[in-house]
């Protein structure tokens, strides 16, 4: 059975793009995995369509409001669901958790907006909160963007090259290695003589050494 997201914002039409493109857009196509975007808006109750109210307590920004959000958790709910709310304050987003949740047979992703959402919603009807990283955004519509990403590549078949998802960075806690194509020689800079020598145990080598060497560079503490 392929995974099924549901996606609930105030900005259902930023991701129009996004889906229907690329590797992702040919999964969907395929049926790999599903997606369904769907406007907050829809089960708000007044003519107005108001999602969103004041703190209480005062301060500045507006907050999602419980009743839509709750309605639409329980329209979409299914028994295998898990509900999960885009966060600057949320567990941060890696690779692992990407594998995860990729192993999951339906995902309800909630998008941020505005100063957040009405605790209650946490509280109840959200199973797990994710940040994907230390920043904030004006909506949570692209973090969901980016989760659903990188955790459809991960289902069999997204990827027309499977192995290369044993290659990539973080795989294996290493960054990934530098990738070079035709022409081996431009402008004076040459391909890495080993990568032309057609011997694949001194290649899997060398670029192993890059890994370890980049990532002491750039990321030090994926190597603790």
């Amino acid at each position: 059975m392929s995974l099924a997201i549901d996606i609930l914002t105030l900005f259902p039409r930023m991701l129009d793009g996004f889906l229907s493109e690329s590797i992702l857009g040919k999964a969907i196509e395929r049926k790999l995995i599903q997606v369904g975007v769907h406007d907050l808006r829809r089960w708000t109750t007044d003519r107005h369509r108001t999602a969103d109210d004041r703190p209480f307590g005062g301060g500045a920004g507006m907050v999602l409001k419980p009743d839509p959000v709750f309605a639409a958790m329980e329209a979409l709910m299914r028994p295998e669901s898990r509900r999960i709310y885009l966060t600057p304050d949320g567990k941060p987003f890696d690779q692992v958790m990407a594998e995860r949740l990729a192993g999951e047979r339906h995902i309800i992703l909630l998008s941020g907006h505005y100063e957040g959402i009405d605790q209650r919603i946490r509280d109840r009807v959200i199973d797990e909160e994710i940040s994907i990283g230390d920043y904030v955004l004006t909506n949570g519509t692209l973090a969901a963007a980016v989760v659903v990403d990188a955790v459809a590549r991960l289902i069999p078949g997204v990827l027309g090259e499977e192995k290369s998802l044993t290659h990539e960075s973080f795989t294996r806690k290493l960054l990934d290695f530098p990738q070079y194509t035709r022409p081996a020689e431009f402008r004076g800079m040459s391909v890495p003589e080993v990568l032309l020598s057609g011997n694949h145990a001194e290649i899997e080598k060398w670029r192993h050494a890059r890994q370890v060497e980049k990532t002491r560079q750039v990321r030090p503490d994926l190597l603790k």
